[in-house]
């Protein structure tokens, strides 16, 4: 083991093209096989793991100079380091973050942990291993945790010691562990943002020797899906799986970015984000707290067309953590205090949206393509505007959770380690007295939009940007309609996959982008298809002279061929087994099942609906839902380079937009 020693502090800056001024403070650490790895792991938890943190609750949550904070020890075979990273709100001085970082740390090395602290870290990273262990592969997947004990330790089997080291840590070990490692001679490096900002390109990595080829393929195997009802009629759907013991749980609502027409833009998704920053009975910190002593993850968010709050807990702990999860969703507090701390992070989320081109555009696109006032018209993050954020007060959280977050909307999905009239009975205890408002449940209005008769071009500046974004899209049928797959099938061979046509021509033959891509949304309304490229700025104009080759020529002359057909029903079969290994992809099938309308059996017969696909079809459904002639083109990237020649090409009316989305000229 070698861990090398600094003789004093090392400080760099660097400028980058980001929205907040960030640090990094990082300590040479011992190798992962270690005596003191496993205390090293923990130490990082309680400093910067998670939102009861020494370091979040003392810089996001009381000081608020920062937006966000994150201590980690990073294991490596020889040596490891310690990070810790935070962002400073806007007008922060880097050097405020720094300075309380250094007082934290100081605290932890004379104190120690608290008893409460150490149990929550423990309990928190045995938790973490178990949803690591329910996937083979991946960041700590079963293929991961093998992968890793062999190599750092020669023991396949080594996290058993980890485990066992997790469990017997103390105050004094946790606390020499700091000591010995969080060591005035650290390495910082303060990250600034920049207007100007120069890349380099590299040559392409040489892929020709391919990949190796596979034999054996396994079977698909998910659960059937059960139903039960709770006293007051909500439907309960639950997909039993006991291969580890965890239970996942959603209560879903029809809400979603579109239950924000007629309010603020960014309600739904705030107001769900709210959720667990207080409760009747607990404050924020208090629900992290327990959270994290349950071993539980609780998270909220909300897509085009619901909203949900989402559970995760280990299955013995599965009724206290109901207990919690009830309080949330049911009691919530939207203080106003917490309001105000949870709006500058929202703040910082969106100007850091506005500095990245594809993020950008995904704000703007949705509006052009539904028009301004259908309910889909929002910013495609679902995050709202600085305005609309601002603006939003104890009042309108209170008044879109009486009228979207209610019996009569909710839907209870479950997956896990739990059978049905085990949780029937457990989510009755919580939610079943629970009754609708007297008033009458809001009704989203998705009227059917005509597509464009002719393309548009809109372009968005982006002054010294590295490359420029073209995104381009526009509507197709709703993801009810019963050609959904086909039309799926026909996107995906012109831009669904590596290997598809726009990829192909702009990245490995042209070289002119990272990736190109075509993809199509899930909506309740019409859904939308959208192309995305990020492009080299001097390949701009050629790159959408391709991109709209491509999608004509797809149509027109060189429709999908019995090759790329086969090659897509290939993969897309044989990736179905590999695709339901945790139980949130599970529960995100179960979903698409629930909110669309699909058969219980959607997932077990989709082998078979694949299959029968014929190139016939899928012409067809590309001819019926697929029209370049209706595109409408969004370009962010410096218009002093890229403007005149796009003008040239003559798609279709040009307008320059701001980052609102609003035109300029």
């Amino acid at each position: 083991m070698f861990v090398p020693q600094l003789a004093s502090a090392v400080r760099d800056v660097m400028q980058d093209r980001v929205a907040a001024k960030r640090v990094y403070r990082v300590w040479p650490a011992p190798a992962a096989d270690a005596a003191d790895s496993d205390s090293l792991s923990l130490v990082g938890h309680i400093l910067g793991g998670s939102k009861t943190s020494r370091l979040y609750q003392r810089l996001v949550m009381k000081d608020q100079i920062a937006s966000s904070v994150s201590a980690s020890y990073y294991p490596l075979e020889i040596a490891g380091l310690f990070f810790i990273d935070a962002d400073a709100k806007p007008g922060v001085d880097p050097a405020q973050l720094e300075a309380v970082i250094d007082e934290e740390i100081a605290r932890f090395q004379k104190d120690g942990p608290s008893a409460d602290e150490l149990l929550r870290a423990r309990v928190a990273s045995e938790a973490s291993f178990v949803r690591g262990a329910e996937r083979i592969g991946g960041f700590g997947g079963k293929a991961d945790i093998l992968a890793e004990c062999a190599t750092y330790t020669g023991r396949p089997d080594c996290y058993k010691t980890t485990l066992a080291a997790l469990r017997s840590a103390s105050n004094a070990s946790l606390k020499a562990t700091a000591k010995q490692i969080l060591v005035p001679a650290h390495y910082t490096l303060t990250v600034l943002p920049v207007a100007d900002y120069q890349a380099t390109t590299t040559a392409a990595p040489d892929r020709s020797s391919g990949v190796p080829k596979i034999q054996a393929f396994p079977d698909l195997q998910f659960p059937a899906l059960q139903r039960g009802h709770l006293k007051n009629g909500i439907e309960v759907v639950l997909a039993e799986r006991h291969e580890v013991p965890l239970v996942q749980v959603q209560v879903l609502f029809d809400a979603g970015y579109a239950a924000d027409q007629g309010r603020k833009l960014g309600t739904a998704s705030f107001a769900m984000a709210m959720l667990d920053e207080g409760s009747k009975t607990r404050d924020a910190l208090a629900i992290a707290a327990r959270a994290e002593a349950l071993g539980a993850n609780l998270s909220a968010a909300s897509t085009l067309d619901t909203s949900a709050l989402n559970l995760s807990t280990l299955k013995d702990q599965l009724s206290p953590a109901l207990d919690l999860f009830a309080d949330v969703l049911l009691n919530p507090r939207f203080d106003g205090n917490e309001i105000k701390r949870v709006q500058g992070q929202w703040l910082a989320s969106i100007a850091q949206e506005k500095t990245d081109p594809s993020a950008l555009a995904r704000r703007v696109l949705p509006p052009l393509l539904y028009g301004a006032d259908h309910a889909y018209a929002v910013p495609g993050t679902g995050s709202g505007t600085e305005a609309s954020i601002s603006a939003l007060t104890t009042a309108d959280l209170f008044a879109f959770h009486h009228d979207w977050i209610r019996p009569d909307a909710a839907r209870i999905l479950v997956v896990g380690d739990t059978g049905l009239a085990e949780i029937v009975s457990a989510l009755d205890q919580r939610f079943g007295a629970w009754q609708p408002p007297t008033s009458a449940r809001p009704q989203k209005q998705l009227p059917e939009v005509a597509l464009p008769t002719a393309p548009r071009v809109f372009l968005m500046d982006k002054p010294n940007a590295e490359q420029s974004t073209i995104f381009a899209g526009h509507l197709l049928p709703t993801s009810t309609a019963p050609e959904r797959l086909l039309t799926n099938t026909a996107i995906s061979a012109l831009g669904g996959q590596f290997s598809a046509r726009l990829n192909m021509n702009l990245r490995e033959d042209k070289h002119w982008a990272y990736g190109a891509y075509a993809f199509a949304g899930d909506a309740l309304g019409q859904r939308s298809l959208s192309a995305w490229a990020p492009v080299q700025t001097d390949k701009t104009v050629e790159s959408l002279q391709e991109l709209l080759r491509e999608f004509h020529d797809y149509v027109a002359t060189r429709p999908i061929s019995a090759e790329e057909l086969q090659r897509l029903q290939q993969n897309d079969v044989r990736s179905l087994p590999g695709n339901y290994e945790t139980l949130a992809a599970v529960a995100g099938s179960v979903n698409g099942i629930v909110v669309y309308g699909r058969p219980d059996d959607y997932v077990q017969t989709l082998k078979a609906r694949i299959d029968a696909q014929t190139l016939e079809q899928v012409r067809a459904a590309a001819m019926a839902n697929i029209h370049p002639e209706a595109m409408t083109w969004v370009v962010v990237g410096d218009l002093t380079k890229i403007e005149a020649g796009i003008r040239a090409l003559n798609i279709g009316p040009v307008q320059i937009l701001d980052a609102e989305g609003k035109p300029l000229r």
